[in-house]
Order: structure tokens, then C-alpha cells, then sequence
């Protein structure tokens, strides 16, 4: 087991598990416990243990008991010194399963170790820093204390998990060992796991396990073991038929909704209950449901959480089957499964330790799971559980799971939704054990947190995209986005690019030809072409490979989110305006935000640049100037006014004019020369979307709320066109005559403005469009949508 993979089961009595919570083992002696009756003295020799609550004698002869002797007696700290230059240490405790082993920390410049005070599993732990792979902070009964390393980079069970006793000193043991990492490993979040899973880079099974990774799970801690689904629902056919969609659990609800007569009885008690309510009095993941599963290879840790005697044979881990329909029907049992049923070792289903686990009431003992009939023995049935879990039903779901148990599912009005609502104790917040004053109370809640399960961190406010699946059998993956089509009713292929999805999509556009307006609202084409740069409503600014159609990185700047990315012209900076005001500039080759120009009194709504000046919309109501230089120095050059917040602005090709456009639907042509106004017309009856100079800079384009199409002559300020369309219009490209418009519907038109016609309606997105982008030559345009999708669509002449 993950917990126990790397550990020998030891010969010696002795465990951690012996001592109560938050007591502690010091050092050990040899001694002889002395017993005198009425015949004569007699001797046993053993092991002596000194504890912080108790004195513990662990005889040599097995036959003799254990006996635990509880006192007080004062901790103590040992120190120690090593070669490598100290960065900082202090007191900390290792977690393993249901038990913390207190000791001290020293990170240094070359390695981190662990020393703890009673020698116990080894006298010191030592983890080289460049051998570190992962490293993740972790909430341990709730608090934001725990550090768990990896030195592998798949792996499950980690090197090390520490306890710290304050907050301050776990985040500089982690920046200090992230600062040393940031250059030798590869940062990864949930988004991108969640791009390499949708691509087909990752299995399910490994993603679930980085998702538990995320969350906080951690297999040396019971009470937030990673956690997996059911995924089968058949355990009584002698075949298992993976085409069959009865064949599978449906993964959109919690298990404890799985049944709808016993959710209606819960959903009574909820309706009727006193704040604060829950549907469900038990958890779907808790330290009793995993050794539930794990008796048979951990019996110790059962015996520790279960003082010292295991459970009712009949309520034992005895039969895959029974366990199941007893979470489709029992009142209170509501568990989900433990990734060892996916995994490769079955010792978990068999008693090769025979354990007298017991015997039931119809005079059986428990030894070995009993499994279904469509399985021939416990390898069997994990080899058939994963091709399960890898199955093409649960590929298509698994993301309705996710929003369950990690995403935005979780919380909230949804969660109450979804029906999976559970004690508000298991959140993270629902009490600050350190505010508990009095010991023996906060010993008490820390145990009740400790036992009763954890809900994982929450990883998604939104929902989790499907996962792209094939679909068309005859369609090969393009290698990248210049290959041509072979004919124009070839269909595409569809690959994950966003933080939601990623597609990519071509299709024959007819004849249109759009000349070089380009929208770098939301997407920004860098360095030749070779990258993409997209800012997102959810503060990340991310960077994609056009050339190796992958995901590169992803920053965050702030809370709130970016509204428009640019890049400077050293080809090496991006500035990112936010709603909070601010724009940041951020720096590719390093990988870093450079600085932070404070930029308006509300948010900063879009941006544009030409030579040295940045011009920055706010819905402040103000347009400002900035001559900013590489380095980042700003100067204010001129401070533009409206009567309403600017929603839009743009700048001609030859950086002479600007057009800003409010959020009354006025529109305002500037002279940038000596900051003028040229032209101010009120030409839409609510926000402004978008606007933009025709390429000869004759005339301006503008879409509003109105659902309105209007063309302005910069000379005269004479509105020459108007359109009204079937739907809201969010973004275009235009040459002029011929615009290419993103709708409400998600659809793209192409409207002839001499004629104020649609040509071509072409469906697109399953959302609204918001944003557009097309390349200087004139082949290429990307559109963004509320759908999360990111399309790339081939022109053809």
C-alpha cells in the first residue's frame, strides 16, 4: 500500500501508534521490569520508552504484555549542526499515517534535514535539494501547516511530510526550497494537469492522483488519503461489459445521491435541520473508510484508530459487492475508494497475514475479500477496474466527478444543487482549532476533524471541460496549426488549449480576405508567430507553443482578472492590464513579473501601445498616456476625459488617432498629437464592445450592446452605415468593406458593409463570442468564447 510500500513490517512490538495524540516518544533504555509474589522475584527484559504522557516497558518475550504508564513530563529539543552553509531551522514535526513524530528541521543550501528526537525510524533524514521534484504545502487537521516532498515525479507515497507548528516558518521552508527548484523543475498546477489529462498526456488514474496531490491529500495522512471514485456499478454479472453504460457508476452525482429514495429521506432531515445543516452525517473519505480497506496490510493502524480491537465481523471489509450496494442503501455510508483499487499490488483483498479478523453471523470468518463473480481472482479484478477507470464512459464523465469532489460543485449554492453538501467541519475554515483556548477542548476538535474526513482543497470555481475523446475515427491529429487542409470538407481535429479546453478547429472560410487589423484584446501572437499569449478573466496570464501545440506556463498576477495582453516592443515583455487597476509587465524569458504600473482609479479595461506610449482605457473614465520605457520608467503625457467609463479603444495603424468607446456608447476620435478631440459621437444606445480603424484610417467600426453594426467617417464624424443584427456583437476584424463578427450566439457572420448584408453565417462556439485575432498574413484567425474555447480557424483565398 502507498502508505506502507517503502516500510518492512517490523518484528518489534513498538509503534507510534501505542502513544495519544499530540504525545510524543523521546529515547529508549534497556531495562528489566521486576515482579516479586509470594514464591520468588522474577526478571523480564525489554525496552524502556520515554514519552511526553507516558513511560512505555515493550518486553523481549512477545508472550508478555505491553504496558503504558501515563505521566507528564516536559519536552525537550535537540540540535544538531551540519557542513553546508544553515539557511534556517526549527521545530517540526514528521506526519506519518494517524501518528507526528516531533523533531528538527534545518534547510541549508545543499539539503534538507530532518532530525528527529528520539532516533525514530532513522536518527537523521536527508533529502538533497536537487533530488527534489515536487513540493507541495498542506493543510494538516485543517490548518495551513503541512510540507510534503517528493523526490520522484509520479510517485504517491512522498519522501517526507512535516508538521510545523506556525504558518511563517512552513511558507519560508517552501519559497526558500522553490526558489532553489525554480530553475531545475518544471512548475505544475490543476490547470496544467488538467490540459495534459484533455490532450491524452496524462491517464485518468494519474490525474486523479495529481488532482489528490493539489487538493491536500496525502498518503501519510489518514484523514486526507487521496481519494477516488467508484466507477463500476456491476458486481453481480459474470461479465463485465465495458460498452455498456448500465456497466458504470454515474459519476454526475455523490454517492450519497446515488439512490433516490434514500436521498429523499435525507433530504427531509436537511430541510428540517437547525443551522448549520448538512445532507450526509458522514464523510465519503475519513481515516476508518481507508484502514476499512486496508485492514488486511495495516491491521496495526485499525487496532490504533479502533482501540485496540477491530470492528464487527459483519461490518468488516468483507465482500466488493456488499460494500457497494451497502453505499447505494446504508444510512449513513457514503464513502468513496482509495486509489489502491486502481493500482497493481492486491494484497489489500487478501489475508496473507492471517489476521483473526473475526467470524459472522452466518459462521464464516473473514479472511479474503470476496469478489465479483466477473473477476477470477484480486489481480484480476484491479486489471479490470482499471481498464474501467480508463474507460472511453468515464473519460467522457469523469469531469462531472471532479466538480463534485475538487471543483464548483463543492461549495456553495451549487453544492446544495448537486446534493453534496456535508458537516461543515470537514471544509477548510469551518473552525480555527489555534482560537481554542482550552486544551482538552482543542485536543477534542482537532481528533473529531481528524477522524470524521476532510473535503480536499477546492482546485475549480468553474466548471471542469470533458475531456476530448475521439470521436471521428478517420481523422489524423494535425501536427501543427500551419498545416494545410486537404480539402475543405475535411473535418478537424480538437485538442485542449485553454484553461477550460483547448481546440484547435479549421475551416474553410470562402473568400474572405481581411487585411492586417489586428484585435490583441485577449490573444497575442509573439516571437514570429511562435507563441501565443492569452489573458483570462481568472487573473492568469498563459503562453502557449503554436509550433509544438502545447502549454508552456501560466502567471498570476492579482485577485481580479486581466482584461488585455500586449507585447512590447523589445519582444520580450508583456504588459497585462486588470480590473484591479493595475498593469503589470511581465517578463518571457525569465518567467516573471517585472513591475507594476499603478494605473487608474478603477479598472483598466484595455490597452494599446505605439512607439514608446501606452495608452491605457479605464472605466475611471479616463483614457491616459504614458511614455513608458523598457525599463519600465513611466511619464504621464496626457490624461483624456469622458462623460462615462471607457469600455474600448483603438489606435490606426499609423498611431496618429484613437478611438475610445464608453460605456454610454458614446465614441471619441482623438488627435494623439496634441491630445484633441477630433470627432465625439454618441452612435449606440448602451456599452460599446469594440472599435477600430479601417486600414486606410478613412473610417471607424464600432459594435455595441445595441446589437448594432455602426461606420463613422473620422473626417466629417458622420455615421455612413448602421446595421442592426439579429444578436449582440462582441468583436471583429474588418478590411474595410468586409467585417468578420463574433456573436452572442457563438456564431461568426460575414457582413458586406457596402451592402449591410450577412454572406456567411459559420457556427463556432456553444457561447458567446468575445474576442478576436488575426495574423499579418492574413491566413490565420483565433476566436475566444464563453464557452472556454479557443478556435483557430484557417483562411482560404
Amino acid at each position: 500500500m502507498a502508505f506502507l510500500k517503502t516500510k518492512e513490517r517490523s518484528k518489534e512490538r513498538f509503534s507510534l501508534l501505542l502513544l495519544d495524540l499530540e504525545e510524543y516518544y523521546f529515547e529508549q533504555h534497556t531495562a528489566h521490569q521486576v515482579t516479586a509474589n509470594s514464591a520468588k522475584e522474577r526478571k523480564i527484559r525489554g525496552s524502556f520508552k520515554v514519552c511526553s504522557k507516558s513511560i512505555i516497558f515493550d518486553p523481549e518475550d512477545i508472550t508478555e504484555p505491553i504496558l503504558k504508564v501515563c505521566l507528564n513530563i516536559f519536552k525537550f529539543w535537540i540540535y544538531w549542526s551540519v557542513a553546508e552553509k544553515p539557511h534556517m531551522e526549527c521545530a517540526v514535526e514528521m506526519v506519518m499515517p494517524l501518528v507526528s513524530n516531533p523533531g528538527h528541521v534545518c534547510i541549508t543550501d545543499e539539503n534538507l534535514y530532518f532530525q528527529p528526537l528520539n532516533g525514530y525510524p532513522e536518527q537523521v533524514i536527508q533529502i538533497r535539494l536537487h533530488r527534489i521534484r515536487r513540493i507541495y504545502k498542506r493543510r494538516h487537521g485543517l490548518r495551513p501547516l503541512g510540507l510534503e516532498v517528493f523526490c520522484t515525479e509520479n510517485d504517491s507515497c512522498s519522501d517526507i511530510y512535516l508538521k510545523f507548528y506556525n504558518t511563517a516558518d512552513r511558507d519560508e521552508v517552501y519559497y526558500y526550497i522553490a526558489t532553489f527548484l525554480e530553475n531545475h523543475v518544471t512548475e505544475h498546477t490543476a490547470e496544467s494537469y488538467m490540459l495534459q489529462w484533455q490532450r491524452g498526456h496524462l491517464s485518468n488514474y494519474q490525474y486523479l492522483l495529481h488532482l489528490n496531490n493539489l487538493a491536500d491529500r496525502s498518503c501519510n495522512d489518514l484523514s486526507q488519503y487521496p481519494v477516488f471514485p467508484w466507477v463500476i456499478a456491476d458486481y453481480t454479472s459474470t461479465q463485465l461489459d465495458m460498452t455498456n453504460s448500465a456497466t458504470f457508476r454515474d459519476l454526475s452525482k455523490p454517492v450519497g445521491a446515488l439512490n433516490k429514495e434514500r436521498l429523499e429521506r435525507l433530504l427531509a432531515r436537511y430541510r428540517g435541520m437547525p443551522e448549520p445543516c448538512f445532507m450526509y452525517g458522514s464523510h465519503y473519505s475519513s481515516p476508518g473508510y481507508v484502514l476499512f480497506y486496508l485492514v488486511r496490510v495495516a491491521p496495526e493502524h485499525m487496532l490504533c484508530l479502533q482501540t485496540g480491537r477491530y470492528d464487527h465481523a459483519d461490518r468488516m471489509f468483507n465482500s466488493i459487492g456488499e460494500t457497494w450496494k451497502n453505499c447505494l442503501e446504508g444510512a449513513t455510508d457514503f464513502k468513496e475508494l482509495i486509489p489502491e483499487f486502481y493500482g497493481n499490488d492486491s494484497s489489500f483483498l487478501e489475508n496473507r497475514l492471517n489476521l483473526n479478523l473475526g467470524r459472522r453471523q452466518n459462521g464464516s470468518c473473514v479472511g479474503d475479500v470476496v469478489l465479483p463473480p466477473w473477476a477470477s481472482d484480486a489481480d484480476d479484478f484491479l486489471q479490470k477496474n482499471k481498464i474501467a477507470l480508463e474507460s472511453q464512459f468515464v473519460s467522457e464523465h469523469l469531469h462531472e466527478w471532479i466538480d463534485l469532489v475538487f471543483g464548483f460543485k463543492q461549495r456553495g449554492s451549487e453544492a446544495v444543487a448537486a446534493h453534496n453538501v456535508f458537516h461543515p467541519l470537514t471544509y477548510e475554515g469551518g473552525i480555527d482549532c489555534d482560537s481554542i483556548e482550552d486544551p482538552d477542548q482543542r485536543i477534542a476538535m482537532l481528533t473529531q476533524i481528524l477522524e470524521f474526513g476532510q473535503t480536499p482543497k477546492q482546485l475549480f470555481t468553474s466548471p471542469h471541460p470533458q475531456r476530448i475523446t475521439p470521436r471521428f475515427h478517420n481523422i489524423t491529429r494535425s501536427p501543427s496549426i500551419n498545416t494545410p487542409l486537404t480539402s475543405p470538407s475535411e473535418d478537424s481535429s480538437f485538442e485542449d488549449l485553454t484553461e477550460e479546453s483547448r481546440k484547435l478547429a479549421w475551416s474553410n472560410m470562402g473568400n474572405l480576405k481581411l487585411l492586417s487589423s489586428v484585435i490583441k484584446k485577449m490573444f497575442l501572437f509573439i516571437n514570429g508567430a511562435t507563441s501565443l499569449l492569452l489573458s483570462f478573466p481568472d487573473s492568469t496570464l498563459k503562453m502557449f507553443s503554436k509550433e509544438l501545440s502545447d502549454f508552456q506556463r501560466s502567471m498570476s498576477f492579482s485577485n481580479m482578472a486581466l482584461s488585455s495582453c500586449l507585447m512590447l516592443p523589445d519582444d520580450k515583455t508583456v504588459a497585462c492590464s486588470s480590473w484591479d487597476n493595475n498593469v503589470y509587465f511581465y517578463s518571457i524569458p525569465f518567467g516573471r513579473r517585472q513591475d507594476t504600473l499603478m494605473g487608474h482609479d478603477d479598472a483598466v479595461s484595455e490597452m494599446c501601445w505605439y512607439d514608446d506610449r501606452l495608452y491605457t482605457a479605464s472605466w475611471d473614465s479616463t483614457v491616459k498616456v504614458k511614455r513608458v520605457t523598457v525599463s519600465h520608467w513611466e511619464e504621464l503625457l496626457a490624461e483624456f476625459e469622458h462623460d462615462a467609463g471607457v469600455n474600448t479603444i483603438g489606435l490606426n495603424p499609423a498611431g496618429t488617432l484613437l478611438v475610445s468607446g464608453c460605456k454610454d456608447g458614446t465614441a471619441t476620435i482623438w488627435d494623439t498629437g496634441n491630445y484633441g478631440i477630433l470627432q465625439q459621437v454618441h452612435c449606440h444606445a448602451g456599452t460599446i464592445h469594440h472599435m477600430a480603424f479601417s486600414p486606410d484610417s478613412r473610417h471607424v467600426l464600432s459594435v455595441g450592446a445595441d446589437s448594432c453594426l455602426k461606420v463613422i467617417d473620422v473626417q466629417t464624424g458622420m455615421m455612413i452605415s448602421s446595421v442592426k443584427a439579429e444578436e449582440e456583437q462582441k468583436c471583429f476584424c474588418w478590411d474595410g468593406n468586409t467585417a468578420l463578427c463574433g456573436g452572442q450566439s457563438g456564431d461568426l457572420l460575414i457582413w458586406d458593409l457596402l451592402s449591410n448584408t450577412v454572406t456567411k453565417r459559420i457556427p463556432g462556439h456553444s457561447g458567446a463570442v468575445t474576442a478576436m485575432w488575426m495574423n499579418e498574413q492574413c491566413t490565420t484567425v483565433v476566436t475566444g468564447g464563453d464557452d472556454k474555447q479557443i478556435i483557430f480557424w484557417k483562411l482560404q483565398c
